[in-house]
């Protein structure tokens, strides 16, 4: 279920291969990350007797699936048109949720012959994903509510100040399954990975494997921003500035502010797209131990790869030594363009 040459859709909205690959590369990924589940559990097992031997196996091979994953995502440019996705397939990604610019003020309505009612439900979006909420609540990555900085979530005396998660994440598992909600909640109770690692500061390979982890996370974040530079605030520059005669106000249209940037865009899932995707790219490299991995996160664009982080050489003191992490690659979030760095 991972090879996407083994893949195919039964049905569509719009028939084109462009809908059958957005959801394919989805459904490849879920599946290649699925075994993650196991090596978490795993670890959080060993963490528990202090076997980091152990944990930082797993924590490695973590780092490794998190890669192919985003390798899996890069994928969507090979069969998925901007222009098509952006016209013809997005609009039926968009809900019905804020839709008052569109001609929903209050939803849409259900009728089954004996009751009727208008309801409200938020479009697609990857916070949405079971696999990727596993993988922050694993990692011990928390997300604040768009706008919030680091420095104003901690307390005067430096503990983090108390408070919900952010409100959108969470608000985005009543759309999953209902098993699949009750093992992220129990995972929130049992995670304990981070707190291991920060408490082993001097065991080099294990902070490594762990930094690992988010850089992997952190990077295909960052190709995720790229992709929807691409798919989305470029069609809508284009659209904006030559208008067709026959362009109308459509689900994924209606909630479009006027920056160029994207800073009022929306996400179908309701967002405020590129802040959103920004910050949570920015979060996931906060728990970073090491000054190599803390460099990725003030950078914000360097996405390294996984052969960079794990060609590891086991010096005679018993350090161990990242080889080839200068050939690293950056990209503009806005355009999209990716140079050597």
């Amino acid at each position: 279920m991972d090879d996407l040459d083994n893949l195919a859709c039964i049905n569509t909205i719009t028939g084109t291969l462009d809908e059958q690959w957005f959801y394919l590369v989805s459904v490849a990924i879920e599946a290649r990350g699925g075994p993650a589940i196991s090596l978490v559990l795993q670890a959080i097992a060993a963490a528990r007797v202090g076997n980091s031997a152990v944990v930082t196996e797993y924590l490695q091979a973590l780092a490794e699936m998190i890669d192919e994953i985003s390798a899996l995502l890069e994928r969507m440019y090979e069969h998925n048109d901007p222009y098509v996705f952006y016209n013809k397939i997005r609009p039926y990604l968009a809900g019905s949720k804020n839709m008052g610019d569109a001609g929903l003020p209050n939803g849409l309505l259900y009728d089954d012959g004996k009751k009727s009612e208008y309801r409200q439900y938020g479009g697609g979006s990857n916070a949405q994903s079971s696999l990727i909420q596993f993988l922050d609540i694993a990692l011990g990555i928390e997300h604040r509510p768009t706008g919030e900085t680091r420095s104003s979530s901690f307390a005067k005396d430096g503990v983090v100040a108390g408070g919900p998660r952010h409100g959108f994440i969470q608000e985005m598992r009543s759309y999953m399954p209902g098993p699949h909600r009750k093992f992220l909640e129990h995972m929130g109770a049992v995670a304990n990975i981070r707190d291991y690692v920060e408490a082993r500061r001097n065991d080099k390979p294990l902070c490594l494997a762990y930094d690992a982890c988010l850089a992997m996370l952190q990077s295909m974040r960052t190709k995720h921003i790229q992709m929807v530079s691409r798919y989305i605030i470029t069609p809508s520059q284009n659209a904006r500035d030559k208008p067709s005669r026959s362009a109308s106000l459509n689900l994924a249209t209606a909630r479009q502010g006027e920056k160029p940037d994207g800073s009022k865009l929306r996400g179908t899932g309701g967002t405020a797209l590129i802040p959103f995707l920004k910050q949570a790219r920015n979060e996931t490299g906060e728990p970073m131990i090491d000054a190599w991995a803390r460099r990725l996160l003030t950078t914000g664009s360097v996405e390294p790869s996984w052969a960079s982080l794990s060609k590891l050489g086991e010096q005679p003191d018993g350090d161990l030594k990242v080889v080839g992490l200068a050939g690293t690659w950056t990209a503009a979030d806005s355009e999209g363009g990716i140079c050597h760095w």
